[in-house]
């Protein structure tokens, strides 16, 4: 038996998020699994890092999956992306100890968020829009309220598979990269549609619509704002994961 680690990057637009479902409904870590079964001729079951939603891309999930196979590495996985759509991709595959889980031993994701003030036929794929400018300086005062262990449950839809709603944020920042400006956050966990809220509440208020005093009562404990929602989930990746 071995235990094997893959790491994974996708387009999330066509997907109904990672998580598996019943149904036949497309998912990518049933696309995954079907594949890697195809080839094994057995059952597989992949863990990921991360549960993205749908619509939600990666450019560096993690996962990994136990296996009777000797099959070589280096042919399973080409084999595998040869029977993905090409809107995923396994980037590498190896050999981990057994006790290596994807989720449980990592010590930390960090996502990034790419957002447009204009529209665009090319890039909006990847990315939300505002249709707004937004002031930078306004954003980055509260994304450096984030970082510490906070309740973030204001921030987050209500998940009946989650234990706890505290998360500690290590870095969180906004910057301008190109036509696009991004938030880069990294924690230990992250709850259901977090990021998105987040993004929400601080671009709300970068764009004046709704004063910083909104957010920062959020985030020590207040309800989320009526009518608040997530913002699109076509500008978010799980850009890596990181592991003692």
């Amino acid at each position: 038996m071995r235990n094997v680690r893959i790491d994974i990057e996708y387009d999330g637009t066509g997907f109904s998020g990672w998580q598996r479902q019943a149904d036949g409904i497309l998912t990518v870590q049933g696309c995954i699994e079907e594949a890697l079964g195809r080839i094994l001729q057995e059952e597989i079951c992949i863990e990921g890092a991360g549960r993205t939603d749908r619509g939600v891309h990666a450019r560096g999930q993690t996962a990994n999956f136990r296996t009777g196979s000797e099959m070589p590495l280096t042919r399973l996985i080409h084999s595998a992306n040869s029977l993905l759509p090409d809107t995923v991709r396994l980037t590498s595959m190896r050999k981990v100890p057994m006790a290596f889980h994807a989720r449980f031993s990592a010590v930390s994701r960090e996502y990034r968020y790419f957002l447009l003030e204009s529209p665009s036929a090319i890039d909006g794929r990847f990315a939300g829009c505002i249709r707004r400018k937004t002031d930078l300086e306004v954003m980055n005062r509260l994304a450096a309220l984030l970082p510490g262990t906070h309740d973030f449950s204001a921030f987050s839809k209500e998940d009946p598979q989650l234990k706890g709603t505290l998360c500690t944020i290590h870095e969180a920042r906004w910057y301008r990269y190109g036509r696009f400006i991004v938030f880069r956050i990294r924690a230990n966990r992250f709850l259901r549609s977090m990021v998105r809220f987040l993004v929400a509440g601080m671009t709300d208020s970068g764009t004046g619509r709704v004063p910083e005093e909104s957010f920062r009562a959020m985030l020590e404990g207040g309800a989320r704002r009526a009518n608040m929602v997530p913002a699109d989930a076509s500008g978010l990746f799980l850009w890596k994961v990181r592991y003692r």
